[in-house]
């Protein structure tokens, strides 16, 4: 936005007033300004390209990855019904929550990382309503023109024309929405079931509020709030200064070479003008997404997303000045004059390593545990409490149990169960079940031990421990596939 805001002057609540002879003036003023509209110019440059490469990889992989195949199935699918998510080759249960926690845990020291070294990267090239605000913003340069465009479109009066373009603009705006919803709720119900589902409106309750309010939520994010998103309703705008030191690189602009600021023509020697590199021509503020002036320093509303840089190395070629009036920097390296190789010495500092090396380690231990030691077969054991322990035949004392079998890979898998941890402990039958792909299955179980073993151990709760063996070739050991402790109770 220029400098000259394009809004509305705030109207008072009331016109200034006095009483007939009284020296008393009675003035009410308005304490809310009205919501200036921004209209971000659109930009070229090294930056703009590298913001536009991650939208395409983004999006390519949000509204691609559902229709992926694996095995006969999604790829990906968050199956709540069955509480089974698939992630290509892994099949995850509810008990594999603690992955998602530690998915979380790096993801939040890997954004402190990256915000200590460098800023608000995520904010400028990679958060969502990034992303999407600049498709919005895209589609809305296609039917109502580029900044001046806009402008005299919205100060127009309502004709044809300015029916067409905004209708324009809305309708695409509602698909692009909608289809988001669609693709979303795709990772949750199979992506070709809703396809043919969406044909005849037969979508389920969930389903339709779902496809309908992320639908929304992105259309009034990325179309209407945009900046109001990143400045009032992120909190990570808030926190940033927590994160950032003076070695932080970030959104600079070079006061010491700018100013003094004036306007000029190319043919004007500026040191003998007196004056700095800048030219005062207020575009870094016209394609600021927030509408701020990065000239006055560093703001909590600047995202990092660079248009600034951009338009002002475009500036900076017309004039023939050397670019990087504003430019990626720090503020030591600013006030200290830091040489590259200095600056990146001081990447290396004591909260940035400690970062990396939390980070590494955290990374380390979820994708082993996910890769080497998940284990793909799963038992729950479950004491029968519907049925306390009893004496049966020949005196033995016998518990019953219910078994959960968990089957994590996406071939059937065949099991038998053993129990161990008390002197003559056994099943009172055998006990062999056969579990599908990705499927689980419950068997109940009896557990016998021989009187004088129940004499010998006393009343109470012992210690016993259920097997899932992996039957094997005659003349091959049976291999041990899970296994879950439990106690068997001795009445008295």
């Amino acid at each position: 936005m220029s400098a000259e805001s394009d809004t509305v002057p705030p109207k008072p609540l009331a016109k200034p007033s006095s009483a007939k002879g009284s020296d008393t003036v009675i003035e009410i003023i308005s304490l809310y300004e009205a919501q200036k509209k921004i209209y971000p110019r659109s930009v070229s440059g090294l930056f703009a390209r590298w913001r536009w490469g991650l939208v395409w990889f983004t999006q390519l992989l949000f509204y691609g990855l559902p229709w992926l195949q694996w095995n006969d199935r999604q790829a990906v699918l968050f199956d709540l019904a069955t509480r089974r998510f698939y992630i290509g080759g892994l099949v995850l249960y509810p008990q594999d929550f603690i992955y998602l926690t530690g998915l979380l845990l790096v993801s939040a020291y890997a954004l402190f990382l990256f915000t200590a070294v460098a800023g608000r990267l995520w904010c400028g090239f990679a958060c969502p309503q990034t992303v999407y605000t600049e498709i919005f913003m895209w589609i809305e340069r296609q039917f109502e023109g580029d900044r001046q465009a806009r402008i005299k479109l919205d100060a127009a009066p309502w004709g044809a024309n300015k029916l067409l373009r905004k209708s324009a603009t809305q309708l695409s705006w509602i698909s692009l929405g909608l289809w988001t919803g669609f693709t979303f709720v795709g990772y949750f119900t199979p992506i070709k079931q809703l396809w043919a589902e969406a044909f005849t409106l037969g979508f389920g309750p969930w389903e339709w509020f779902w496809v309908l309010f992320y639908g929304f939520a992105t259309y009034g994010n990325a179309g209407y709030m945009r900046e109001q998103v990143c400045k009032y309703m992120c909190p990570y705008a808030r926190f940033q200064s927590a994160m950032f030191d003076k070695d932080t690189l970030i959104i600079s602009y070079d006061a010491e070479r700018g100013e003094p600021r004036g306007s000029r023509s190319k043919k004007v020697d500026a040191k003998a003008a007196g004056l700095g590199s800048c030219i005062d021509c207020t575009l870094c503020v016209q394609v600021c997404p927030t509408g701020i002036d990065i000239r006055k320093g560093l703001q909590y509303e600047c995202i990092g997303c660079a248009a600034c840089i951009d338009v002002c190395d475009n500036v900076m070629d017309k004039m023939e000045y050397p670019r990087g009036l504003i430019r990626y920097d720090t503020q030591n390296g600013l006030s200290q004059h830091l040489s590259p190789a200095q600056k990146l010495r001081r990447v290396f500092r004591p909260r940035v390593v400690i970062y990396s090396i939390v980070l590494v380690l955290l990374s380390g231990a979820l994708l082993g545990s996910l890769l080497f030691l998940r284990s793909p077969v799963k038992l729950d054991v479950v004491r029968d409490r519907g049925v306390m322990a009893r004496l049966v035949e020949d005196g033995y004392i016998e518990n019953l149990y219910r078994l959960q079998v968990m089957n994590a890979t996406e071939q059937p898998q065949q099991f038998t169960v053993a129990v161990s941890g008390m002197d003559g402990v056994a099943l009172a039958r055998p006990v062999a079940l056969t579990v599908g792909p990705a499927d689980a299955r419950w068997v109940s179980v009896a557990v016998r031990v021989p009187p004088e073993v129940a004499a010998r151990a006393g009343a109470g709760a012992h210690a016993i421990e259920f097997q899932l063996m992996r039957p094997q070739q005659a003349g091959e050991a049976a291999v041990r596939a899970s296994e879950e402790k439990s106690t068997f109770v001795v009445p008295r």
